[in-house]
């Protein structure tokens, strides 16, 4: 049994302290709003974050006191949205009292720095205040989880032995932890699928059909991974559960925020009322931006995020973002990206 703290009691937060909870270790779950805890360790729900019905198992225990809930921790788990980082990262400096593994499980890119999440939390986190940083990352909708319904993701790390001891302490009979190297290309695999999640949203509540939709899945593979090996990612990354697998499941179900926010666009509402009335963070909103600027920092054609770019920050109507797209000049589909 580990003790082990989970920052962050959004959705995933709370689904992934019931796995570790189910695997009998001692979690600590940590939220800034009281009423929020109070519900947690009195009623064991979390009823704004987790479907009605879910209950929480007893061996998860609420704070709101951060320093408590680090203390002594064999692993602290980051799951407060890409945004908030900093913030708790220094927060959590402040508070850490010897060196642990920090996992992180969220997906974004900063757009002021252009830095990924681990990348965040390594320059705010002083060396020797931790272990090893490690990545859980994958195809997984957070209500599913809290289900425990059947799902298969990845811990990455550039120490395979801190890639395995999280690997060891999730991984149970419904939720299947592989391991992976490959730290940039989970990373960028797992933000940069937000933006195409987005446009398949508009697909669906524009109703233009499966075909627009594959289209957008597959060519959305391609420019990502083009991008994401100019920056030193595995290709082969973008064909396991990081990639393909998170890609396929935020772009085609009503559970991602991203597809429902790229929904809700296509209907025709704008993208202010959207995020405010979403209740949780739309992270491909933020991660669109930071990818406009990389492609253009690395020189790499990305012409679906530059469309999705222009009508989240631009104005761009959706007529003339299809028009764009379609009437780009004709190529092979199978270019060199790696």
């Amino acid at each position: 049994m580990k003790k082990i703290a989970v920052l962050g009691a959004g959705s995933w937060g709370s689904a992934l302290a019931m796995v570790l909870a189910d695997n009998k270790h001692d979690v600590r779950l940590w939220g800034i709003n009281a009423e929020q805890i109070e519900e947690i360790n009195t009623l064991h729900t979390n009823k704004n974050y987790l479907p009605d019905g879910v209950i929480l198992p007893n061996n998860i225990k609420g704070y709101t006191d951060l320093p408590a809930t680090i203390d002594q921790a064999d692993l602290i788990v980051f799951a407060v949205p890409s945004k908030a980082f900093a913030e708790v990262a220094g927060k959590v400096v402040d508070a850490i009292t010897e060196p642990t593994y920090i996992v992180h499980v969220s997906k974004g890119i900063d757009p002021d720095t252009l830095q990924t999440n681990s990348e965040i939390l390594a320059t705010l986190i002083p060396r020797d205040l931790y272990k090893e940083i490690v990545v859980l990352s994958g195809p997984s909708h957070a209500e599913e989880v809290s289900k425990r319904m059947i799902t298969a993701i990845c811990a990455t790390a550039n120490d395979s032995l801190a890639a395995e001891l999280v690997q060891d302490v999730f991984n149970n009979d419904y939720f299947r932890v592989y391991t992976n190297d490959d730290v940039i290309g989970v990373e960028l695999a797992g933000a940069l699928k937000n933006i195409i999640a987005i446009g398949s949203g508009i697909i669906a509540g524009l109703q233009l059909g499966d075909n627009a939709k594959a289209a957008l899945i597959t060519r959305g593979l391609a420019e990502i991974t083009k991008l994401s090996v100019k920056m030193g990612a595995s290709p082969y990354t973008f064909l396991g559960l990081t990639g393909l697998g998170d890609l396929i499941v935020t772009c085609t179900s009503v559970h991602s925020r991203n597809w429902r926010c790229g929904y809700e666009l296509g209907k025709g509402k704008p993208l202010a009322e959207i995020v405010d009335n979403m209740g949780m963070v739309v992270e491909g909103v933020r991660t669109t931006k930071a990818a406009y600027q990389l492609a253009e920092k690395h020189g790499v054609e990305m012409p679906i995020t530059t469309t999705l770019y222009n009508m989240l920050f631009n104005d761009l109507n959706v007529k003339e973002a299809t028009a764009q797209l379609m009437s780009r000049d004709k190529k092979p589909e199978l270019e060199k990206i790696f």
